[in-house]
């Protein structure tokens, strides 16, 4: 089979795929087309193509375009840019149009379940929000110092931050001045306005080092960190407990190693609100990219959890424990609640947050190491695992235990409809489900379930 990689042709887009683009076909094989519409006619450059059965695009002219086309909101990522924004040149309610087609078919295929799929605003958005919602960003810094983002699919830096998904203010100044080479950048807004910029040292530098390499722990909750330190005087920020690890963006082995960090601007610790709790957590651990994601689940697992007084739950991949609070508040000081996450800097700083719920303990344990160990029998168990997905053993581990009901959460469709035709398998029922829009203008969808018996 040629090599079609440079190839331009003409191409009818079919429905959209799990990924951020669209498939059409073209002299007998699979094009998966970025940049492109369901219907439009487009045509397709290739960008990518391993002799397989498929070969991917970028839709580089639009020769009749879609009625939900619009000109496109993010600058930075279209043909031969950035990863960013998939779909930032559709209408907000096409974009949620096609999440939903493809949550629907990932459900269908995988978890061999037929259900209508609605993909909502996170409460409190508008229904034509694209951008000004991500409070936390990863950057990356290209050799000459400017702080950037990745092309598509590749290690490349594109030093361009005009990006709308950020809140205003997060990215200001960061274009006007240098940085460390190699380095990444994470910038935080926090919920009492105050930004924090830590910079971690370059990849290449961990690895001489010689330190032994991080636990993979995937790309959501629980990423530890070295204690961040302020450039100038080098005195360690947040926890100061052990040794933490961080997974860094870029898809280089040698990035999985301890990263020094440096604090450029605030102090390294976000503050943050949900139900009217405080946390207070490094700026480089885990917390929802959305501002108003972390309230919006916190409300539907306590609307969805069936907790009374006296009644017990499970946290599983529980962060700082946002949802343990929530449990261990409707279950009062005669119930009890555990949250369980590997990342020992979440737990501690989930326990001063929660220090007046007693009733409610956070272990820094692996959850399938403590879910298969356990021994009680609770009311409700939630899930927000990484983007892999929860897989076999952990939901084999939580079926056992014979809980009335799990909500879980999942980022990914794919790694969320795999988990859920587990549960069924083992005999749960799918009572809700609800879909969010918590990445607006991207590919990317939040979803959620109620399994009951």
């Amino acid at each position: 089979m040629s090599d079609w990689r440079g190839q331009e042709f003409e191409v009818r887009l079919g429905a959209p795929g799990h990924g951020g683009f669209c498939v059409g076909r073209h002299e007998g094989r699979v094009v998966f087309v970025r940049h492109g519409l369901p219907g439009e006619l487009v045509l397709a450059r290739v960008t990518e193509d391993r002799g397989k059965s498929f070969c991917r695009a970028d839709a580089v002219e639009i020769i009749e375009p879609s009625p939900d086309r619009v000109p496109a909101t993010c600058p930075v990522s279209g043909p031969g840019g950035a990863g960013c924004c998939d779909f930032s040149f559709a209408t907000p309610a096409a974009q949620r149009a096609l999440k939903a087609t493809v949550v629907a078919e990932q459900l269908r295929r995988l978890a061999g379940v037929e259900r209508e799929i609605t993909v909502e605003p996170i409460a409190g958005d508008p229904d034509d929000v694209t951008g000004g919602w991500r409070t936390r960003v990863r950057l990356v810094v290209d050799g000459a110092g400017r702080a950037g983002v990745h092309r598509y699919r590749s290690d490349e830096v594109i030093a361009d931050l005009r990006c709308p998904q950020p809140v205003a203010g997060a990215l200001d100044g960061v274009a006007d001045r240098l940085w460390t080479p190699g380095a990444d950048l994470v910038v935080a807004l926090d919920g009492d306005g105050v930004r924090h910029i830590v910079e971690l040292a370059p990849a290449a530098v961990a690895e001489r080092s010689g330190a032994r390499p991080s636990t993979p722990r995937g790309a959501a909750r629980g990423r530890g960190q070295r204690p961040a330190r302020h450039r100038e005087s080098g005195r360690p920020v947040g926890d100061e407990r052990g040794v933490v690890r961080d997974r860094a963006a870029s898809r280089k082995s040698a990035t999985n190693a301890p990263r020094e960090e440096w604090v450029m601007a605030g102090t390294g610790r976000v503050v943050e609100y949900v139900a009217g709790r405080r946390w207070e957590l490094a700026a480089t651990g885990f917390w929802q990219a959305h501002h108003g994601a972390a309230q919006c689940y916190s409300d539907l697992i306590a609307d969805w959890s069936g907790l009374a007084p006296g009644g017990s739950g499970w946290d599983l991949y529980s962060g700082v424990g946002v949802f343990a609070a929530r449990l261990g508040e409707q279950t009062g000081q005669t119930g009890a609640v555990t949250g369980v996450e590997s990342a020992r800097p979440a737990v501690a700083d989930g326990a001063v947050a929660l220090r007046d719920l007693p009733w409610v303990q956070l272990r820094a344990e692996r959850v399938e190491r403590w879910a298969r160990e356990a021994t009680t029998t609770p009311d409700v168990v939630v899930l927000d695992p990484p983007r892999a997905g929860a897989g076999k053993d952990v939901v084999a581990a939580v079926t056992d235990a014979d809980p009335r009901r799990i909500v879980h959460i999942g980022c990914d469709p794919a790694a969320f409809a795999r988990d859920l035709g587990l549960y069924l398998d083992a005999g749960y029922h799918l009572a809700e489900l609800r879909a969010f829009d918590a990445f607006p203008a991207t590919h990317h969808v939040e979803c959620v379930a109620l399994l009951d018996r």
